[in-house]
C-alpha cells in the first residue's frame, strides 16, 4: 500500500500555515486541534481545486497557492467557529 503524496504535502501546508497562525495570533488553546485539522483539510481540498484549475505554484503534482489559500479559508472559519463557541466571546 501507498501514500500518494498529495496527502502527505497537504499535512506538512496546514501544520505550516497554522504555525503561522499561532505566531500571528499568539494563543495556544484547546482550538489548535481544530484549527490543524482545518487547516490540513483545507489544504488538502485546495490541492484537488489546483488540480482542476490549473496552479502556478507547483510542487510536481502538488498545487501550493491553491493548497495554502484554502488552507487559510479553514483556518479562518475554525477560528470564527471557536470565537462564536467561546463563553464570554473569550479567545483560547
Amino acid at each position: 500500500m501507498a501514500i500518494g503524496p498529495a496527502p502527505v504535502l497537504a499535512l506538512l501546508v496546514g501544520v505550516f500555515h497554522t504555525g503561522v497562525y499561532l505566531l500571528i495570533g499568539g494563543t495556544i488553546g484547546v482550538r489548535l486541534i481544530f484549527i490543524t485539522l482545518a487547516a490540513v483539510l483545507g489544504a488538502f481540498a485546495g490541492q484537488a481545486l489546483g488540480a482542476r484549475l490549473g496552479d502556478p505554484l507547483l510542487i510536481g503534482d502538488f498545487g501550493l497557492l491553491w493548497s495554502s489559500v484554502l488552507a487559510w479559508v479553514g483556518i479562518a472559519i475554525a477560528a470564527a467557529a471557536g470565537m462564536v463557541a467561546a463563553p464570554g466571546g473569550r479567545r483560547g
